[in-house]
């Protein structure tokens, strides 16, 4: 599917959007509900990943194929390594075979865990015996992605001693791992984290439970920068949302006030307001613990013609393609003069935007809907536009209630 987005008739625009669940806590919920079956899950995401988490954590013999979705693929491996008597073979897409796994494999091997490689080391597909896990000490390199940190802790309340996690060094993406934790809070386990240790205690049985997931932050990141790219007046509401929120891109609301869009949080809905122009030329931010939503930024900075330098943005390579090389290219297909690191992304300042451009989409739906509040400057073609369904399936449908012209390119 390919989408060709044009400007709407006007500058400023007034609506109200409902997103649908976190798919990093209905992905985290669905693993803790697979433990404890007593836990029912209310606004799960209807992302791709949440419904091939949902299918794969049922099987128990046999093939596991978790297409393009990392968060599975981290997940499960540390699901299926501690159930003993299952065993499956877990693989996913292309993509998902050159995405390093070794890490955790090896932290999970150290526990006692019966895993093989079936094609190249380090990476899927796995071969898993599940068994019972009794050893309690891990570790694992603290710059490392969280979702193989909350994959062990995740599991650790089913074992029979409980998790005791070192991260060596110095450790980015806290608020996932907080997330992680705060969600075993909530069914009763407790865990602890002082300095670089993480404990979790075991827990045998938890009392029935309804937990509400969050609508996904992520999500509302392509709607920041619509507002941010609009004049001053636009107005769109999304829900829904809180203000004390475990998700770690609810960072958002602080960094695009730098973007002139103000955070109004109301009743379970949060209202963002385009209220001024851009504070500052260089747009400058550290994203290691928000590492998804810089593909939004520093599409949003150039669409208003600022500069901007972020960092921390090292585990961005390894995602569903290399994000900051996949920037770089469309980026200045576009006209931006840009430069990456393994680490950071730099944009100049510069007014110029190409009409009508492709933008190739890489197998990663964040590309997509990062790209495509560009169409408030411009008309803009989105390449394998079907990609979103990863995390967002209704976003062109959402869209087009900003009235962005989109058709069929």
């Amino acid at each position: 599917m390919k989408l060709h987005l044009s400007p709407p008739a006007s500058s400023t625009l007034k609506s109200a959007i409902k997103i649908t669940g976190s798919k990093s806590e209905s992905n985290r919920l669905l693993l803790l509900q697979a433990l404890y079956p007593n836990i029912k899950i209310q606004n799960l995401s209807n992302s791709d990943d949440a419904i091939v988490m949902q299918k794969g954590i049922k099987v128990s013999k046999g093939e596991v194929d978790i297409h393009h979705a990392g968060t599975a693929m981290r997940f499960l491996t540390t699901y299926f390594s501690s159930q003993a008597g299952k065993e499956v073979v877990l693989t996913g897409s292309k993509r998902m075979t050159e995405r390093p796994i070794g890490v955790l494999v090896d932290a999970l091997k150290s526990l006692g865990a019966d895993i093989t490689y079936l094609e190249n080391e380090g990476y899927p597909p796995l071969h898993i015996k599940g068994k019972k896990i009794e050893k309690q000490k891990v570790s694992l390199p603290a710059d490392i992605s969280s979702q193989y940190i909350s994959s062990l802790l995740l599991t650790a309340p089913s074992l029979d001693n409980g998790l005791e996690l070192e991260l060596v060094g110095k450790i980015t993406s806290v608020p996932y791992i907080k997330m992680t934790l705060a969600l075993l809070t909530q069914i009763g386990v407790k865990n602890s984290f002082v300095g670089n240790t993480i404990k979790v205690s075991s827990k045998k049985e938890i009392s029935k439970s309804t937990l509400v997931v969050e609508s996904d932050w992520s999500s509302a990141s392509y709607y920041y920068s619509i507002v941010a790219l609009c004049a001053v007046g636009t107005e769109i509401t999304l829900s829904a949302y809180k203000k004390d929120s475990l998700q770690g891109d609810s960072v958002l609301a602080d960094i695009y006030k730098d973007f002139g869009v103000e955070t109004i949080f109301l009743d379970n809905k949060i209202v963002l307001k385009k209220v001024s122009k851009a504070v500052e030329a260089i747009i400058t931010k550290d994203l290691s613990n928000a590492p998804d939503i810089a593909q939004t930024i520093a599409v949003t900075t150039f669409g208003l013609g600022l500069g901007c330098h972020l960092t921390g943005l090292h585990t961005l390579k390894i995602k569903e393609t290399d994000r900051l090389e996949a920037l770089k290219t469309e980026l200045t297909k576009l006209g931006a003069a840009i430069t990456v690191t393994n680490n950071s992304l730099t944009i100049k300042a510069s007014n110029t935007i190409h009409k009508d451009i492709a933008i190739d989409t890489y197998n990663d739906h964040r590309m997509g809907m990062a790209f495509a509040p560009l169409a408030l400057k411009t008309s803009i073609i989105i390449n394998d536009a079907g990609v979103v369904s990863k995390s967002y399936p209704d976003f062109w449908t959402d869209l087009k209630q900003l009235q962005i012209a989109i058709k069929d390119a």
